[in-house]
């Protein structure tokens, strides 16, 4: 019997690589823009290998699987995938964790010095012919003078700080498992807690997954900790911050300003105040973005799907199950 995979939603113009990939193994590949709980039950319960990107994988969906021996996220996060369902199932749940990491990087960057030098307000002002600045001398800050915040310090963490460090500010670093010397080496200093790190940045970047832990991890409290006028970016996971909590934060003045390529929940909704204040700039989750970058993450989730089905040891699982066989 010929083996199958399907995709269960994506963004891309069309699958041409997954089916190219999927015809010279001899696979079949089937892919369908679901848009229910149902359409994703009625797709998977003959698959041999799942690929998703934002779909929810519940544990109804994951029950409906009869035969899947792999589940694959087109992404870092698998957010969308209940891993424990998975692994009571023993089906190995993997993601591409090696993808964007430059992009990611670049993009935050981009935030930064965006909002430090106030690039969108002056863009707007001028358009609207005015000359001049268009905020306060006081917003227009050096990225020398100032301390960044970075949160987790895995792949994209770091190359946020090597990025930061050619701009000569002051970087302070929390993640919890990673050893202080570690980050020393990296060129940034560690913080014994998120509590000292939001007390000392002037910028606080997050760069880590969206775990029962790390879920609404900005809140109104942890706003309430950061300096006034602290500038907030957020390009990994819209559910790091309370959209309600960081609203406030940015109306009441405690946040100087915010950039965001995330959101809770997305898209985020057409009247939402956040789109409306000039002292955020927004994008619909798009950092990951690029030609050489979209191909990778389309190779690599195919290839890991390819491997289930030719009961290859598997990389990448982040479930906890060893063996896709």
């Amino acid at each position: 019997m010929t083996q199958k995979i399907v995709i269960t939603d994506w963004t891309f113009s069309d699958l041409s690589i997954e089916e190219q990939m999927a015809q010279a193994d001899g696979a079949t590949l089937v892919g369908k823009q679901c848009k229910s709980a149902a359409d994703v039950i009625a797709l998977v319960g003959d698959a041999d290998a799942v690929i998703t990107q934002f779909a929810k994988i519940d544990a109804a969906v994951i029950g409906a699987m009869q035969r899947a021996r792999v589940i694959v996220r087109y992404g870092i996060g698998v957010d969308n995938v209940d891993l424990d369902a998975a692994r009571q199932r023993n089906i190995p749940v993997c993601n591409v964790p090696d993808y964007c990491m430059d992009e990611v990087a670049d993009q935050t960057l981009a935030f930064i010095l965006a909002t430090t030098r106030q690039v969108v307000p002056n863009t707007l002002h001028l358009r609207a012919g005015k000359w001049g600045l268009a905020s306060p001398l006081t917003a227009m800050q050096a990225l020398k003078n100032l301390t960044v915040g970075v949160i987790g310090f895995g792949r994209i963490g770091r190359e946020v700080v090597s990025r930061l460090r050619a701009f000569k500010c002051r970087v302070v670093v929390f993640d919890p498992v990673v050893p202080a010397t570690e980050i020393t080496q990296h060129g940034a200093q560690p913080a014994a807690s998120l509590d000292e790190l939001l007390a000392q940045a002037d910028i606080v970047t997050p760069h880590c997954p969206s775990t029962a832990q790390t879920r609404k991890m900005f809140n109104a409290d942890a706003f309430a900790k950061m300096k006034p006028g602290a500038i907030f970016i957020n390009v990994g996971r819209g559910d790091l911050a309370d959209t309600a909590a960081l609203t406030a934060a940015l109306q009441s003045g405690k946040l100087s300003g915010a950039a965001l390529d995330v959101f809770d929940p997305e898209p985020i909704p057409a009247e939402h105040p956040v789109l409306k204040m000039p002292n955020v700039i927004v994008a619909a989750h798009i950092a990951s973005a690029s030609p050489p970058a979209v191909r990778k993450l389309r190779e690599s989730a195919a290839a890991l799907a390819l491997k289930a089905l030719r009961g290859e040891p598997l990389p990448n699982i982040v479930n906890g199950v060893k063996s896709a066989t």
